[in-house]
């Protein structure tokens, strides 16, 4: 056996293997987007398998809400960037691969150049503009998608946009889900996520990588696995051989107005802004730091208080779906002079 591949004999062992399918995995080049809960477990098996070249595109840092599940980072690496704690970890479990950190926004005017160089794409975001934009340029550029997602107890896992043997594609993102109002839909900072159910989601998107690259076992292409973290029964839903949708374009990502704490406190200080809680009124009898109640579904009942002058700064637990409410709103009414608050309460008390 080649010395440069006796770390993965054991692999190497299983019936169908092969050196052959190793050096397959060597040549292949890998894109994680995102470096959460699901980026952490799904890198750290792709490269413990011997992927040649793995990149991690992440703009966000550490935080202590986040360490219960994404298992790359320590109490020592809150506020450091989470590629650059990521990448070094990384390379020290396998120093014979190639490991690019990407400190950045993923938006409508960089991804087209962004997945041009992979084979395939891991798609471990946490939002749905991502997530959406993501599935697009991968349709449009023809590489193939491993989707991710996880929510208090439930995970899915599926494989998107593969050329099947008449030379049509699989099922995307957009056949499952056409359109999401992400507004509606809490996130895990927001409504929970149990932290081993994003190693057991993680580590299944890196094993469908492996299964792809190395031309083996059956992908989960044109239908989704989803597995209950709560009861462990997972189910695997049909969705077809052939895509439905036809994506001719990227819709452009818009940036959400954002005022960070040290600035809100400033211009609280001086009368210039005013607070908005949108979050739930279960979640306010908990704790708030003031302002004007009105929760995220009523938010377009209130646009006389909202546009009465004075900039309102919307907060909720993790500036995620005060974010997602900022742009609805101001995509409907450019003249809203609405702010979220980045991090939301967590970043107010310094969680």
């Amino acid at each position: 056996m080649n010395p440069d591949l006796s770390r993965y004999s054991c692999q190497m062992a299983l019936p169908g293997f092969s050196e052959a399918a190793q050096i397959l995995l060597q040549q292949a080049k890998v894109l994680i987007v995102g470096a959460g809960g699901l980026g952490c477990p799904a890198a750290q098996y792709l490269t413990g398998a011997g992927i040649g070249m793995i990149a991690i595109a992440d703009y966000d840092t550490v935080s202590t809400s986040n360490l219960h599940r994404q298992i790359l980072y320590t109490p020592a690496d809150v506020g450091s960037k989470k590629v650059t704690v990521a990448i070094q970890r990384l390379q020290q479990q396998n120093p014979g691969i190639e490991i690019i950190p990407l400190d950045i926004k993923v938006t409508s005017a960089n991804i087209t150049e962004l997945i041009k160089s992979y084979h395939i794409i891991v798609d471990c975001t946490d939002n749905f503009e991502t997530r959406y934009l993501l599935n697009d340029a991968c349709v449009l550029a023809g590489k193939p998608v491993i989707y991710g997602a996880i929510y208090q107890f439930e995970g899915q896992v599926a494989v998107w946009n593969i050329t099947n043997a008449n030379g049509s594609k699989t099922p995307n993102y957009r056949d499952v889900y056409a359109q999401v109002d992400a507004t509606q839909i809490p996130n895990c900072a927001d409504g929970g996520v149990i932290p081993t159910l994003a190693g057991i989601i993680g580590c299944m998107q890196a094993n469908e990588v492996i299964k792809y690259i190395t031309k083996m076992g059956e992908l989960l292409a044109g239908k989704m696995l989803v597995f209950d973290a709560y009861t462990l029964q997972s189910r695997i839903i049909k969705i077809g051989n052939t895509t439905k949708t036809n994506i001719t374009g990227l819709t452009a990502t818009i940036d959400v107005e954002e005022i960070n704490v040290a600035d809100l406190k400033k211009g609280l200080a001086a009368g210039n802004l005013e607070l908005v809680d949108i979050r739930t009124e279960q979640e306010r009898d908990e704790i708030d730091i003031g302002g004007m109640h009105i929760e995220m579904d009523e938010l377009e009942d209130n646009l006389t208080y909202l546009n009465n002058g004075k900039t309102k700064v919307l907060y909720c637990s993790s500036g995620k779906r005060s974010g997602e409410a900022v742009k609805s709103l101001t995509q409907k009414w450019p003249e809203l002079n609405i702010l979220s608050l980045t991090g939301g309460l967590k970043a107010w008390f310094g969680v």
